[in-house]
């Protein structure tokens, strides 16, 4: 959480429709510098300037429904300060679509409506109770 000078100084920064997304999507406002956009429409920001130390970088995910697999792995390096140069600057990160890697990305499933679920085959081992209600005499 930040103070109310800084928001409102970052409010001012970056304006109120862009204040309220962060809001509502991070729960803090925050100002800085676009560094790049990925493949998949994700925004990587930084500021060196106003920020504590390791909360100078940040994502904005394209998707309202967002987790940690939508990032590529080097922006992962990048965002979690394991490398100084972000992926666009630095050679050996270069993001490329890689022989092994599926051209689309496809994000973890868990725990949604679309996770793996195998069929059982096997008899459950305790069933429901159905009440039956006797007929009055």
């Amino acid at each position: 959480m930040s103070t109310i000078v800084r928001t409102l100084r970052n409010l001012r920064k970056v304006g109120i429709r862009d204040a309220l997304h962060q809001m509502h999507y991070q729960g803090d406002t925050k100002a800085g510098t676009l560094i790049a956009k990925d493949r998949f429409g994700n925004k990587y920001f930084e500021n060196l300037e106003d920020e504590l130390p390791l909360r100078t970088r940040w994502v904005d995910y394209k998707d309202d429904e967002f987790e940690a697999s939508q990032i590529e792995p080097g922006w992962h390096a990048w965002i979690s300060y394991m490398v100084d140069k972000p992926p666009t600057e630095d050679p050996i990160l270069k993001t490329q679509v890689r022989p092994w890697e599926l051209p689309e990305h496809r994000p973890n499933l868990t725990f949604s409506r679309s996770a793996y679920r195998p069929y059982s085959t096997v008899k459950p081992k305790l069933s429901a109770w159905t009440p039956t209600a006797a007929p009055r005499g």
